[in-house]
């Protein structure tokens, strides 16, 4: 069966049992969009920013585990999602992304509309190809998939020229794919697994602490089953929330920079450590040199060698797929004899629980000014616990870390290795078509919103009843806030004195806004945006205090046990 090259670029998407694309048209792929056209079992998405078509794309993987899929045109489109696509790879994200290109002859001609690509995006995916024949299209697109999906997932980007999307060839979609150079190991090595069993089972400070690999690889169940096995305190990193229940007394809270006192400290002072799907990254563990002044054993899980060992030298590296990893972890320790000593064990938790006595993360709220605390927590209580909740970055990313209590995987999106502002929306729009049933709930500042706010109208046609809850402190809150600490008040760019009417802007939308500025309505205002508004999006304008900072904090440069506290100041 002979196919044009656009036809096929759809059969492929058909066979991957893709649902949504998110994309914008352009020249260079006009020819694919008229096949997307001729379809219904691919739907496809229209955003107002490629750069929020990648966004989208990434959090509709991050809560369903499929890989999301983005379309784009050539030049200032591939460009424009550039952004995206480096947010997606920071965080590990399986996405495959379609770009159209020049016709061939007229690469390296600066054509219009033309840019390398293939060389501007090598950096930051996992994978890219440039299609120059037809032939190659079907078995590309397959490979594309197959490396974002597997190992250590995240982007693969398939350029394709204009001709070749109207060049013909026999249409064949491969089954299944190998690559020669490409085998990740999915087994952890046996022995290795026995060493590590052996240390948890004579720790007496054990900690574990985990990761977005957990998340990634599906195996926050299995990983529950280990922790309440053992009886160990556990931690996660920022990516890492779910993977463990948040209201169980054995999860210790977030760590790192703005993790809790017994995080930080039960991570510095433990004596065997088990890292599940981590990379021990800078904002996770601060200063490396202060985290190995205390003597202790590592065993470290992780699909991809060269996260191990890459900034903590560990005892005991682990390369597998976590799931499988885990199950073996699991029944060699059921196997095994000997059982964690009750004796140790308890006099760790028994200190855990004098540093968790410190309720660091507590905060006033008075009668006068809405603290952004606050208003996330009653979030938390309004919604139960329940909703999927994406976030842009700064400190109201922080604040929802904090205080919403993650139990389920998959719920909390957010950028953690970028740090990409403008996030927070689209992630919102892609969590929504991935779960159409679900309450989401994206957790913004007045300045992240902006970078990506013409998707209200994007979220207008597509009818997404999303909940924008917007910490709303006139400043550029987390640079503020570096600048009070390390700068001498010195607020340099940092204070936004132009902001919109954000009420009329989202009216404008065609929206329901709102603006709440007293405490006293902070709990009413939330519980009617998801009861009389269910079914609508609602732009929440919170009116917070400015002065308000995100504690503890470690400060760049320090180690785990140098938080500063916000009872210190």
């Amino acid at each position: 069966m002979q196919l044009t090259g656009a036809e096929i670029v759809i059969r492929c998407l058909q066979e991957e049992k893709v649902e949504h694309v998110f994309g914008y048209p352009g020249g260079s792929v006009l020819f694919i969009y008229d096949e997307l056209f001729k379809q219904d079992q691919v739907k496809h998405i229209l955003v107002r920013h490629e750069q929020a078509a990648v966004h989208a794309a990434d959090a509709y993987s991050r809560s369903s585990n499929k890989t999301g899929v983005c379309m784009v045109t050539s030049g200032p489109g591939v460009t424009n999602a550039v952004t995206g696509i480096a947010t997606a790879y920071m965080d590990s994200i399986p996405l495959v992304v379609i770009s159209g290109q020049v016709p061939t002859a007229y690469i390296g001609q600066d054509a219009f509309q033309e840019c390398d690509t293939v060389g501007i995006t090598r950096p930051c995916v996992k994978h890219n190809f440039l299609v120059k024949d037809v032939k190659d299209l079907a078995v590309t697109i397959k490979k594309a998939f197959y490396l974002a999906k597997t190992g250590r997932p995240g982007p693969v980007l398939v350029d394709v020229p204009k001709d070749v999307t109207v060049q013909k060839c026999e249409f064949s979609y491969p089954k299944t794919i190998s690559m020669r150079s490409y085998n990740p190991v999915v087994k952890g090595h046996a022995g290795q697994i026995k060493k590590a069993v052996q240390l948890l089972l004579d720790a007496k400070r054990p900690m574990i602490y985990t990761g977005g690999g957990v998340i990634l690889s599906d195996a926050a169940e299995k990983l529950t089953k280990l922790v309440r096995m053992l009886g160990f305190p556990v931690t996660q990193t920022l990516m890492g929330l779910g993977g463990y229940p948040a209201t169980d007394r054995q999860f210790l809270g977030m760590l790192g920079m703005h993790g809790t006192v017994e995080a930080n400290m039960a991570m510095q002072e433990c004596d065997v450590l088990l890292a599940i799907g981590a990379r021990f990254d800078d904002r996770v563990i601060g200063n490396p040199s202060h985290f190995s002044e205390v003597a202790r054993k590592i065993v470290h899980i992780d699909i991809d060698p060269s996260s191990i060992s890459k900034r903590v030298r560990v005892d005991v590296p682990i390369v597998g797929n976590v799931p499988e990893v885990l199950d073996e972890l699991i029944r060699q320790l059921e196997a095994a004899e000997a059982r964690p000593d009750e004796k140790h064990l308890a006099a760790w938790w028994k200190k855990i629980d004098e540093w968790r006595g410190r309720n660091c993360l507590r905060f006033k709220q008075g009668k006068e000014k809405i603290m952004p605390q606050y208003v996330v927590q009653t979030l938390y209580e309004v919604t139960g616990g329940d909703a999927f909740v994406t976030s842009d970055v700064g400190q109201h990313q922080m604040w929802a870390a904090q205080y919403y209590k993650f139990d389920k995987p998959r719920r909390w999106i957010n950028s953690g290795g970028l740090g990409t502002m403008g996030v927070g929306l689209p992630y919102a729009m892609g969590v929504r078509f991935a779960n159409p049933k679900a309450t989401v709930a994206c957790i913004t500042g007045e300045a992240s919103i902006q970078m990506c706010i013409q998707e209200l109208s994007t979220a207008k046609q597509f009818r997404l009843p999303i909940k924008i809850v917007n910490l709303n402190n006139r400043y550029l809150g987390m640079v503020r806030q570096w600048q009070e600490m390390f700068h001498g008040n010195r607020y340099a760019e940092s204070y936004v004195d132009a902001l919109p009417d954000f009420v009329k802007l989202a009216e404008s939308y065609g929206h329901v806004g709102m603006r709440i500025d007293k405490p006293a309505d902070v709990e009413p205002a939330i519980r009617e945006a998801f009861t009389k508004h269910k079914n609508d999006l609602v732009f929440m304008d919170f009116i917070t205090d400015q002065t308000a900072n995100v504690y503890p904090m470690v400060a760049a440069g320090k180690g785990l046990s140098e938080m500063i506290l916000a009872e210190d100041l």
